[in-house]
């Protein structure tokens, strides 16, 4: 996942925002095969909501969770509801809030902005990505 983000970071070629860059990088690193509306449905996370509200990396995180792990709809995927909370649980960890001033205020690099925060969030979302798909596959064995 980190190559695929240090890929969509590239300024030069891209210009994408820190939830946009998730998506791109989850889209490539989980074959997802999003449409570009799906793409374009990430942009107004950007900059927490614009208004540096809930952070973008976070709410482009969870939103990949929701393609992988919605079944029909959310009151059915009882993974999904773990899975977010697991991811909320490990980014408040991590960065010690999930508000996008707050963070932009404290952890924000000068020169380089957020990108090592939204490679941060990466690792947090294979790694939760990860764990719940394998709970995914041990009770699909089980049924």
């Amino acid at each position: 996942m980190e190559k695929e983000i240090k890929k969509y970071q590239n300024k030069e070629i891209y210009d994408y925002s820190c939830s946009e860059t998730i998506i791109h990088a989850a889209n490539d690193y989980y074959q997802l095969n999003l449409s570009k509306a799906a793409f374009k449905m990430m942009a107004p996370f950007s900059g927490g909501m614009y208004e540096r509200d809930v952070c973008g990396i976070m709410s482009a995180c969870i939103s990949v969770l929701g393609i992988l792990f919605t079944k029909e709809n959310s009151h059915n995927s009882p993974l999904l509801k773990e899975a977010t909370i697991s991811l909320r649980n490990a980014f408040l960890t991590e960065f010690g809030s999930a508000n996008c001033q707050t963070l932009t205020d404290t952890l924000k690099d000068p020169v380089f902005g957020c990108r090592d925060l939204v490679l941060q969030g990466g690792t947090i979302l294979k790694n939760t990505v990860s764990i719940y798909q394998n709970i995914e596959k041990n009770n699909e064995v089980k049924a």
